[in-house]
Formats: C-alpha cells, structure tokens, sequence
C-alpha cells in the first residue's frame, strides 16, 4: 500500500509564493509518478503538475507555466511543488496522488494514491 501526505498550504497574498510537500510512503518501489492536481469550488479536479521520477521529466499545465516548479527529493520520498506568483484564480485545495502503473506523469486520470489535500487560498 501507498501513503500519501500533503502540506504546506495556506493564505497568501496575490503576487506571493507557497511550496507544497507531498511525501510518499509504504510500497514505494514503483512508485514513478507523483502528481499535483487541484480542485476549486465549484470546479472539477484538474492536474496541475507531475513529474516522472523515472524519466525525470515533468509536466505542467498551461495555466501553471512559468509559475509553478516541481521538484523531488528521491531521499526523503518527497515531492515539492513550489507556486510563484499566485493569482486569486489559484485558489483551491491541491491534492497529491501516486501512480504505480505508468512512468508518464502525464496521465492525469490514472492516479491511484491519494492525500487529503491541502487549502491555498489566494486574496486579491
């Protein structure tokens, strides 16, 4: 089995900055994706980021570029996601999940761990 943690969320000012933690624990072993998804109220969960650890590639969605930086400490079973530059629109609680089926982070619909997700809130 899987365990998945996130934290780190908060309030924060548009224009800010926040890094998610997500550690991952439990049968690890193949363990090659982590992702970062997102659901706001009222909205329908969306990835927002992943990356392979397997590949060592990442990916982020549009609305994310330039802003948002994945990043892993293989060491601590530990994935970041630091957010730059917040908008108001960013708010949501942001979820990580594990995926032991595919070393393409990508695929955002096949995540099977998941944390209980953390609120960002971003005030205008």
């Amino acid at each position: 089995e899987v365990q998945v943690v996130e934290s780190g969320g908060g309030l924060v000012q548009a224009g800010g900055s926040l890094t998610l933690s997500c550690v991952v624990t439990g049968s690890t072993f193949d363990v090659h994706v982590i992702g970062w998804f997102r659901q706001a109220p009222g909205k329908e969960r969306e990835g927002v980021s992943c990356i392979s650890t397997r590949l060592g590639s990442t990916h982020y969605v549009d609305s994310v570029k330039g802003r948002f930086t994945i990043s892993s400490d293989n060491a601590k079973n530990t994935v970041y996601l630091q957010m730059n530059s917040l908008k108001p629109e960013d708010t949501a609680v942001y979820y990580c999940a594990a995926d032991r089926s595919t070393y393409y982070c990508e695929n955002y619909g096949s995540y099977d761990y998941w944390g209980q997700g953390t609120q960002v809130t971003v005030s205008s």
